[in-house]
């Protein structure tokens, strides 16, 4: 496989297509090897349009899917942000190039160690990544200027709400299959929250987080 070729048609095919035209993050994706924060087994998936399997259920985000929310976070340089969803370690890569820090949490212990073996292979001394349940949040570290949800939940936490400065954004997917939603959640003031909709998606569920009721009738 010719790595850069692919890397530029999953850019160019896949990425911007889908409404990703700010150039920073589209030369984040073309600088950040995506193919080293996959699994050895599904390297030949690397560039593919599609989530990419990491043991235990859980799965790396599509290329376009991670982008477009990058995009839409509109990180600036002095901002701290939080991520809930370790995951790979590759969202965790493009926000460090983006903000000035970024905590990383992770459930599952074994992709916990493996995300920060990655960054810290790749420089990111900007991103921290630790083992913890993130439906949670930091508490202790908030708040945040922004909170990056890599993974579909049914509702957001109020508890993540409250951890965001005033002026801060939490992006999320939201919603039951098979419908989702991409949200932007922006903090007015201290009670005052503002939810935009952004697009329509489907993405993987993170752990941790509480399903919406079901009632039979």
């Amino acid at each position: 496989m010719n790595i850069e070729q692919a890397r530029f048609n999953m850019i160019e095919q896949q990425i911007r297509p889908w409404d990703v035209l700010d150039q920073t993050v589209l030369a984040l994706l073309a600088a950040v090897r995506r193919e080293d924060f996959v699994p050895p087994a599904y390297k030949s998936m690397a560039f593919m349009d599609t989530e990419v399997p990491l043991g235990g259920g859980r799965f790396m985000l599509a290329p376009r899917l991670e982008a477009r929310l990058l995009q839409e976070l509109k990180l600036q340089r002095h901002e701290k942000v939080l991520e809930v969803g370790t995951g790979s370690g590759f969202m965790a890569a493009l926000l460090g190039h983006k903000a000035q820090q970024v905590i990383s949490l992770e459930l599952d212990p074994e992709l916990a160690r493996s995300a920060a073996e990655k960054l810290k292979h790749a420089g990111m001394n900007k991103v921290t990544v630790r083992q913890a349940d993130g439906s949670k949040g930091l508490s202790g570290e908030a708040p945040f200027d922004a909170i990056v949800l890599s993974g579909s939940v049914a509702e957001i936490p109020d508890a993540l709400l409250q951890q965001l400065k005033v002026g801060g954004r939490l992006i999320a997917i939201r919603g039951e299959e098979p419908v989702m939603r991409a949200v932007l959640v922006t903090r007015l003031a201290e009670r005052d929250f503002r939810t935009v909709e952004l697009f329509d998606t489907i993405a993987p569920r993170l752990q941790g987080f509480e399903e919406a009721s079901r009632f039979s009738f």
